[in-house]
This record gives structure tokens, C-alpha cells and sequence, in this order.
């Protein structure tokens, strides 16, 4: 934990402007502007909210945050945007199109926080809130997020860990172009955790593989989740799920498709690597244990 701790204090990055960085780290910045959904949603569950004056465009969680003013997009912040809303201290990631050395150029401050798997979810917290001058928080957070992953590993004993193929990319209204999720990445620990085995889960394959469906074929899962083409409403999820549901019925061989354990479904908590890590990975045990209507 100290190590983290230590390591999250040196990604405090202000470019060249050396002298800003002992400033950042003695104040307790009252402004922050968030780039992505997953640090808005580390910002609130920390209880920085009424801090954040800024988000991106796609930070949905939680609904308060969609009255606050929006800086661009995850890949493309606006340096501008951000600059006229008078921040203290930025919270970005290094795949963030450059937007550290227009801030820095800006001169204003920002840290660069971990992203994209389960360690980075714990990673960031500690970092965000170190940054932010409130580091208990974050270890506290840490705690309870850990304390109750752990809960859901142990309520995933009796699932009889079911050969799973979660599908996150395909052309819509087919099942061709199909994307996994392979080894190494946030959803595959997710997977693991709720008491099932990726049936990609292997040495030399891509984190989100491209494959055929002679390759799901050939891996015949027990289980299967599409989350794709499901809309941005649960209404539309509603409607969604029979249709997108109904195109893996065309190979009726698969265990998956002939024991009803086809869902078409999907979570927002499910694509932002965050706090709700937790809600995800209860959501994905309960899916690995249904089987759908008929």
C-alpha cells in the first residue's frame, strides 16, 4: 500500500514547471476537472464531488454529473475548456491525446492516473486521492472494494465456473467481425472473479481478440454474453436483448445457445474500470449462473 502511495505522489506531472509542483501537493485543490468517466467516478466515490467542476462528455455516473460543464471527449479533451473553468488540479491518462502538454503549456496543473485494468481501479483511487490531499480516503476505499470482491468470489464457489465467451464488438445485426475478451484485461478478471473460466483465457492472445465464429465454434462456451448493439437506455436494452439474442439461435449446436445461457446484456458499470468494479462483477456472476427465457 505505502508503495502505491509513493508511486501515485510521483505522477504528480506539471511538464517543465517545476516550482508548481510543491504547490499542488501543499494546497488542497478545491477545482478539479475530470477527463474520464472512470476518474469522475473514483471523484464521487472518494467524496470529492463538490469539487469537480468539469467532466467529460461521456461521464454519465453518478446522474449529477451530467449538469456539469463538459471538457471533450476521453481521447480529446479541450485544453481550452478546461482552462476556462479555473482548475486547481486535472485528472487525465496517459492516452489522452497529448492534453498534458497543453496543460502544461497552459500551466496548469495536472497528474496523470492508471487506467484499464483491475490494478489500475486500485491504483487510480490511491493516486486520486493522495493527489487530492485526502489519501485516507482512498486507502479506505481500497479496503472496501477488496473486502467485498472478495464476497462475491466466495458467494462464485457454488457456480461450478462455467466456460465463458464475452463478445464486445461485432457488426451490428450479424455475427461477423466479432471482438472478445481475452487474456490480461479488466473484464477477463472480471470473469474470474465471478466464478467463471474465458474460454480465450489463452497464452499468446490479445487482450480483446478479433475471431470467427468457426473459433466460437470450435470453443463451444457454455456460457455467452454479447454486450454489443444493446442501445444507451435500459429501454432500448429492453428491446434490444430478444433481437440480439435471437442471431445466436442460427447455431443451435452450441451448449451455450442449447442450455439457454445466451444473454444479450450489458452494464455501463461493466465498461468503466472504477469504483463500481464491484457492481460489475456481481452482475457478471449473475449472468454466468441464468439461463434466458425461451
Amino acid at each position: 500500500m505505502r508503495r502505491t502511495l509513493r508511486r501515485a505522489v510521483g505522477l504528480v506531472i506539471i511538464g517543465a514547471v517545476l516550482p508548481m509542483v510543491a504547490a499542488v501537493r501543499a494546497a488542497t485543490p478545491s477545482r478539479i476537472v475530470s477527463t474520464s468517466p472512470s476518474i469522475t467516478e473514483t471523484l464521487f466515490a472518494l467524496g470529492l464531488g463538490d469539487r469537480v467542476v468539469g467532466v467529460s462528455e461521456y461521464c454519465r455516473f453518478p446522474p449529477m454529473v451530467l449538469k456539469l460543464p463538459k471538457v471533450g471527449t476521453f481521447l480529446k479533451p479541450d485544453a481550452e475548456l478546461i482552462a476556462g473553468l479555473r482548475p486547481d488540479l486535472v485528472f487525465v491518462h496517459e492516452l489522452s491525446s497529448g492534453i498534458d502538454r497543453r496543460l502544461a503549456a497552459l500551466r496548469i496543473p495536472f497528474v496523470v492516473v492508471d487506467r484499464g485494468t483491475l490494478a489500475s481501479v486500485f491504483s487510480a483511487i490511491l493516486q486520486i486521492a493522495q493527489a487530492a490531499g485526502e489519501p485516507a480516503r482512498g486507502e479506505s476505499l481500497v479496503a472496501d472494494i477488496e473486502r467485498r470482491l472478495q464476497q462475491v468470489r466466495r458467494g462464485a464457489v457454488d457456480a461450478g465456473r462455467p466456460r465463458a465467451l464475452f463478445i464486445i464488438g461485432r457488426s451490428p445485426g450479424t455475427l461477423t467481425d466479432l471482438v472478445a475478451v481475452g487474456p490480461g484485461s479488466y473484464i477477463n478478471d472480471l470473469i474470474e472473479i465471478a466464478g467463471g473460466r474465458n474460454v480465450l483465457a489463452i497464452q499468446g492472445q490479445p487482450e480483446y481478440p478479433s475471431i470467427s465464429m468457426e473459433t466460437v465454434l470450435r470453443l463451444d462456451p457454455e456460457v455467452i454474453v454479447d454486450t454489443v448493439d444493446m442501445g444507451e437506455t435500459e429501454a432500448e436494452r429492453r428491446l434490444r436483448q430478444p433481437i440480439n439474442e435471437r442471431l445466436w439461435s442460427a447455431y443451435p449446436t452450441l451448449t451455450a445457445v442449447k442450455h439457454r445461457r445466451v444473454h444479450a446484456a450489458t452494464t455501463d458499470a461493466l465498461v468503466v474500470p472504477g469504483p463500481r468494479v464491484v457492481d460489475a462483477a456481481e452482475w457478471v456472476a449473475s449472468l454466468l449462473r441464468a439461463r434466458t427465457a425461451r
